[in-house]
């Protein structure tokens, strides 16, 4: 039986392990098996396969039972998923439902989840833009959160990493605020956008409009190739799972590759419990994880864990990991585990139309749109808010039709569609929020999960400095509009609750000091050097840009140092 014990133990144990499958766990994963670890990563969700076990990729709308609706019943059992624009009847099992995995709102939060292979890796907006030397250092500049203990020069080969392999469409822009990454060409603007773009260049010294940057392979490379990934078909129904490998997802990518070495072992229906913590020892020696069917608890083994889970969840497993020497969760000396959340704030809109180029309109589709960075406090503060937002731009002519009459006209009305006679614009407000204490989550042990795990407590909320960011976006947004000539200005806020951006960041903060910080300039917990927190719960501030390329860069950067810490006997 001695033996027995030895050989089982044997068997769960690895050289790493990653939790979470992610687009940072997807990378921890490539990069540990790719320098030699036998790593096991532990996804909660189902297995999904890349191609396989998309059933809905390559449906026609025709096909759909309800043309892509959401039956009543669907919306009124997830009134929160049902409020996110990517679900719909072809993507509905790819969310989580909202019984099915219940949390506690102590201020309203939509908490939009993808439990499975590859996370939200499949479902996300795939904009990637890199960080500035200024986004790094706002904080310290500007004394609302600790300071970044790395700058732009640290993570900027990171970010030349992972773009040349997951592939990032994006123009040579030369701008200080948002630095040119190694980019595939782009996608085009159109007519109106063009004008657009020249008449803010023709007004404005400090403020862009350029072709945005994301995650699809406009042209493939050798890398991309071997991967098994192919040129994007500008479907636009990315959400539902590219069976071309066309835009960047773990599951076409990262994962398949972290395979391709023999090192990898994925476990799906793999529910975390908690971190184990070897007092002798001082480090963490493994994990703790629940059967998601049988309930069943099993623990794995390894010499260094990447904690992946997704922002809120990596915050949940930490506050969970308890032992003698951290009651409070793992690494929770100075008692800031889960506080200092931030997100992003999507609230405000803006629209109007021009009433030029009607002899032009739009063919085909496009899944990226023009982006105007951040333009605010950049360099300077010079507002009464802190930090700033960036926004999204787009333009378009589309068809109409007549709706008015009854019987026959109005059948004539509906067969014989018409452009209309102006183009429709728009932004979309992305808003930094501030890092702050009263913004944080918490176990909440008089409710628990299914798998005997309490539920997560969330309380985050807007503040004055979002609302004054509002205002401001709606004052210069609608002077740019008014300068280009664009009329019926119409301005919009949804005031909808946090969450339905799904960016949410920190709560387990990096920083210089571990009075203040949880993680150090590699990612590792400052009080257990062998944890690594690289998803957005490591996030010391947000900043305006779309977060996942950094997530992605800081994952591949502190595998790096782990491993060569490992090798040295250090870990």
């Amino acid at each position: 039986m001695t033996y027995f014990n030895i050989d089982a133990i044997a068997a769960q144990t690895f050289d790493a392990i990653v939790i979470g499958s992610g687009i940072s766990g997807g990378w921890a994963a490539k990069e540990l098996t790719g320098k030699g670890l036998r790593t096991l990563v532990l996804e909660r969700g189902k297995e999904v396969k890349h191609v396989t076990d998309y059933p809905t990729t390559m449906m026609q709308p025709w096909e759909f039972e309800h043309r892509g609706q959401l039956k009543k019943e669907v919306k009124d059992a997830n009134p929160i998923v049902s409020k996110c624009y990517a679900f719909y009847e072809g993507t509905q099992q790819f969310f989580v439902k909202d019984a099915e995995h219940p949390y506690v709102q102590e201020k309203p939060f939509d908490w939009i989840r993808g439990y499975q292979t590859g996370g939200k890796s499949l479902l996300w907006a795939r904009q990637t833009q890199r960080w500035s030397k200024y986004d790094f250092e706002g904080p310290g500049r500007d004394g609302f959160a600790v300071e970044w203990p790395i700058g732009y020069e640290d993570i900027a080969p990171w970010y030349s990493h992972v773009e040349k392999f997951a592939g990032i469409s994006g123009n040579k822009d030369g701008l200080a605020s948002l630095p040119d990454g190694e980019f595939l060409p782009p996608h085009e603007m159109n007519c109106v956008e063009k004008y657009f773009s020249q008449q803010v260049a023709k007004n404005y010294n400090d403020r862009h409009i350029i072709m945005g940057r994301c995650a699809h392979i406009t042209q493939p490379k050798k890398i991309h190739l071997d991967q098994g990934r192919a040129q994007c078909q500008h479907r636009t129904i990315c959400e539902r799972g590219c069976p071309f490998g066309g835009y960047f997802s773990s599951n076409a990518s990262t994962l398949p590759w972290a395979a391709k070495t023999g090192k990898m072992t994925l476990r799906p229906d793999s529910v975390v419990h908690s971190i184990i913590y070897d007092e002798k020892k001082g480090k963490a020696t493994g994990v703790r994880v629940i059967d998601a069917n049988t309930k069943q608890m099993t623990e794995y083994y390894a010499r260094i864990i990447f904690v992946n889970a997704a922002a809120l969840n990596s915050n949940l497993i930490l506050l969970n990991s308890i032992s003698s020497r951290f009651p409070n969760g793992l690494g929770n000396d100075n008692g800031l585990l889960g506080k200092y959340v931030a997100f992003h704030n999507y609230t405000a809109t803006i629209n109007a139309e021009y009433e030029g180029y009607l002899d032009s309109t739009t063919d085909g589709r496009r899944p990226n749109s023009p982006y105007i960075p951040r333009f605010r406090n950049v360099f300077k503060q010079e507002t009464d808010f802190l930090r700033g937002y960036a926004s999204g731009f787009q333009a378009g002519r589309y068809m109409r039709d007549d709706r008015s009459a009854m019987g026959e006209d109005l059948k004539h009305g509906l067969l014989n569609p018409y452009l209309s006679n102006v183009w429709s614009v728009g932004s979309h407000m992305m808003g930094e929020t501030i890092p702050k204490e009263s913004n944080y989550v918490r176990l909440d042990k008089s409710k628990l999960d299914p798998w005997g795990i309490p539920q997560l407590s969330i309380s985050v909320d807007y503040d004055d400095n979002d609302r004054k960011m509002v205002k401001d976006f709606f004052e210069q947004l609608t002077e740019m509009y008014t300068k280009a000539g664009f009329k019926n200005i119409r301005t919009n806020d949804s005031n909808r609750t946090p969450g339905l951006d799904i960016h949410e960041m920190g709560g387990v903060r990096m920083g210089k000091d571990p009075k203040n910080s949880l993680l150090n300039k590699w990612n590792a917990l400052h009080e257990c050097k062998n944890v690594f927190v690289t998803d957005g719960a490591c996030m010391t501030s947000t900043s305006t840009q779309n977060p996942s390329l950094t997530y992605m860069a800081l994952t591949a950067r502190a595998a790096d140092y782990a491993v060569k810490e490992l090798k040295k006997g250090n870990l």
